[in-house]
């Protein structure tokens, strides 16, 4: 049975109400937070989400033998994108919809292109490549049928995030993604994207050293931890009762056995004994049906157990653009040190430099001329290198302010959903059991 995923909406961009003060340099971001991007991105007809311009799904699935980078044979899954445009053909009819087939791994290129590509995102994550936090009797084989459909609804629906997002839906190389089926991977690799990335590894270290970080970024980091935390907890709850829940109604798979063979001694009572038997067949056999459903639903809630890592990611620029305007700025404050102690002749710290003219006497003053104007320049340089900094990092906080808070209102709509849905289920189910043991009432009282 195919699932249909469900449609995420890109949600209102919110305004930054954060306390100026509180940012790096003390000024408000700059009136287009995102304008540094506006190199790498194309409107398609219109400044509309790409999603309303274009039906993107991922259709089907398909399982294919090839060989991988190391010329070794493997079977890999292919998975069908489908583009349809939304306007009308003259006759009033929608266009047939065109494809193209990726692997996973394209997939993940394209969301890593993304994550370097625009920092101040938060970006939608990819479903997961092998099956967790799952019931023990569903397969966590990444070839079974169920998880491959399981992954092509997760695949589908981070699409549909992207396409309907503000400002990703316009990048260039998604489209290239979604409508071309050669080519794309070039033009990736021509972006740089993965020299990019190596500065990633810088904000580790980074975030150890940052002395003055946005409180709001420093919150945030700790609340992708508790997020993650909490939904992992969930989600190891929920499969320890479907685990439960599928032995419960396993078991009564006896009583109908037991029925069965009853029937046969009973001839008064057989029929109905029979009836009972076959009603508790029935109920013991739904569980599967059931605990599929609520898989689903669990799906829901592990997309937010991924997207913990792209909100830390998030915070993570962030931390690495105020050690750069940091370390700027010390690098300012050093250099202008210098010239105050050329320009007064006193020396207020150690310095090899000052050590030697002690020793061997004070240099010409054509020297300390030509080192004065040196240090200008550098200071002049500094200063500018400040200003840039500072105005990265401030682009970079108010454009991720902004999107977090569109993250937010997605959040709490979905998982909103996503909890009420599977309580929905579990009152559906308790209903089914009633109407079973009605059912079973009844045969007895035939007897």
């Amino acid at each position: 049975m195919r699932r249909t995923s469900p449609t995420p909406t890109a949600g209102r961009m919110a305004e930054d109400g954060g306390d100026p003060s509180e940012r790096p340099g003390g000024s408000d971001p700059m009136e287009d937070p995102l304008e540094d991007h506006q190199r790498t991105t194309v409107m398609v007809g219109s400044t509309s989400a790409l999603s309303s311009r274009l039906e993107v799904s991922v259709a089907e699935t398909e399982k294919r033998n090839g060989k991988n980078a190391m010329n070794m044979q493997e079977t890999f899954t292919v998975y069908l994108v489908e583009t349809r445009p939304m306007e009308l053909l003259a006759d009033g009819r929608l266009p047939a919809p065109d494809s193209l087939w990726r692997r996973y791994s394209e997939f993940d290129i394209l969301r890593s292109y993304l994550l370097v590509t625009y920092p101040a995102i938060v970006v939608s994550p990819l479903p997961e490549k092998r099956a967790e936090f799952v019931w023990h009797k569903l397969s966590a084989d990444n070839m079974d049928p169920d998880f491959v459909e399981r992954r092509r609804v997760g695949l589908e629906n981070f699409l549909q995030r992207v396409t309907s997002h503000p400002v990703l839906s316009h990048d260039n190389i998604l489209y290239q993604f979604l409508t071309e089926e050669h080519g794309w991977k070039e033009a990736v690799y021509d972006t740089g994207f993965q020299d990019k990335a190596d500065s990633r590894l810088r904000a580790l270290s980074a975030t150890f050293r940052v002395r003055n970080p946005d409180k709001r970024f420093v919150e945030m980091k700790h609340y992708s931890d508790e997020l993650q935390s909490h939904t992992s907890q969930l989600l190891r709850a929920r499969a320890r009762v479907a685990d439960r829940l599928y032995g419960v109604y396993k078991v009564h798979g006896n009583y109908g056995r037991v029925f069965s063979e009853w029937s046969v001694l009973e001839k008064q009572m057989g029929d109905g004994l029979q009836s009972a038997g076959h009603h508790m067949d029935a109920y013991a056999a739904s569980i599967d049906d059931i605990l599929e459903e609520a898989e689903h639903y669990g799906d829901q809630l592990k997309e937010y157990l991924f997207y913990a890592e792209a909100l830390r990611a998030v915070c993570r620029k962030h931390e690495l653009s105020q050690y750069e305007l940091e370390l700027a700025g010390q690098d300012l404050l050093s250099k202008k040190q210098q010239r105050e102690e050329l320009a007064t002749g006193s020396v207020r710290t150690f310095s090899l430099k000052g050590m030697t003219s002690k020793l061997f006497g004070q240099e010409a003053p054509e020297q300390r001329e030509a080192r004065l104007h040196l240090l200008e320049e550098q200071i002049s340089e500094g200063e500018q290198a400040v200003e840039e900094r500072r105005s990265e990092c401030q682009v970079h906080v108010g454009g991720a302010w902004v999107d977090v808070q569109r993250f937010r209102q997605q959040k709490d709509r979905d998982i909103r959903e996503a909890l009420i849905g599977y309580a929905l289920m579990q009152i559906s189910m308790c209903k089914k059991g009633v109407q079973m043991w009605s059912n079973t009432k009844e045969c007895f009282l035939k007897m």
